[in-house]
């Protein structure tokens, strides 16, 4: 008898969630689907020196499309890495989340994310302090077009002006 209920529950369970649909926010998500490549540039400053980056990333759905996982490499002025982001969005908060880690043992876990019109836009506070100052980052992209988007990194130190540390651009080539 109890076998029968767990399984009755189990179904049940089973069932409730086969119908669960993402919201259309997260089908916003579906933009950066497929794969990418970026250049841009970084800024000299306390986060590193000036130089080139290079980027390729491929992004797709996981298992019941709700997020959206994207791996991929950068090169830029401080050497390689690799890297695994998850974008998601949080109905509670009704804001979107993104977890990150790569090859360098950087973990990062961004909320309070939107996307407004064609801008998507990231505000962080970092964990630790930059030349002894608190320090936000402000991440900000411009789908110019379905294949194609800018994007521009800013700091802002203990409630300063946003500077530029880094920006560029990215092309989805399939």
């Amino acid at each position: 008898m109890n076998r029968l209920i767990i399984v009755c529950i189990c179904s049940l369970a089973l069932s409730i969630s086969s119908f669960a649909q993402a919201p259309p926010e997260v089908q916003r998500l579906a933009y950066y689907l497929g794969t990418w490549r970026g250049e841009g540039e970084t800024k000299s400053g306390p986060f590193g020196p000036a130089g080139k980056l290079s980027s390729t990333m491929t992004c797709d759905w996981f298992a019941g499309g709700f997020h959206l996982v994207c791996r991929g490499e950068e090169r830029g002025p401080t050497g390689k890495r690799t890297f695994l982001n998850i974008l998601a969005y949080d109905e509670k908060a009704k804001a979107y989340t993104e977890y990150g880690i790569s090859s360098l043992g950087e973990s990062e876990y961004s909320t309070g994310g939107s996307i407004v019109g064609n801008k998507r836009t990231f505000v962080k506070d970092l964990d630790s302090d930059v030349e002894g100052k608190p320090t936000k980052l402000r991440y900000i992209e411009v789908q110019a077009s379905p294949t194609f988007y800018t994007y521009q990194a800013e700091a802002s130190k203990d409630g300063g002006p946003w500077t530029v540390i880094a920006e560029g651009k990215v092309t989805k080539v399939r």
